[in-house]
């Protein structure tokens, strides 16, 4: 079991940037773990938008974010970023971190087995 704490979410301008932070706050050894983050906005399915492997080599983006958005991770703090830049109003969403044991890098958010509670992000123009 891992519980994840989302944290950094906000009101911003269009252009502007946030940093949002997930911390492992139980569970196995953090670095065990793909960490993702993934987002929803009213009336939409959950979408995918960043995912970084264990050791935080390798990453990968949505398109729609991809030369915006940096995902990284501390395995010593337990923690996973991710840095937005750029923002539009059409990044308005609850963000979400979730974890995966192991494994390879996934956009599917079925595959992911634990998440955060959420952290609310607007954008206005």
């Amino acid at each position: 079991q891992v519980q994840l704490v989302e944290s950094g979410g906000g009101l911003v301008q269009a252009g502007g940037s946030l940093s949002l932070s997930c911390a492992a706050v139980s569970g196995r050894t953090f670095s065990m773990y793909v960490m993702g983050w993934f987002r929803q906005a009213p009336g939409n399915e959950r979408e995918f938008v960043a995912t970084i492997s264990l050791s935080g080599i390798n990453t990968y983006y949505a398109d729609s974010v991809k030369g915006r958005f940096t995902i990284s991770r501390d395995n010593v703090q337990k923690t996973v970023y991710l840095q937005m830049n750029s923002l539009e109003p059409e990044d308005t969403a609850v963000y979400y971190c979730a974890a995966k044991y192991s494994g390879a890098l996934t956009t599917r958010y079925t595959d992911y087995d634990y998440w955060g509670q959420g952290t609310q992000v607007t954008v206005s123009s």
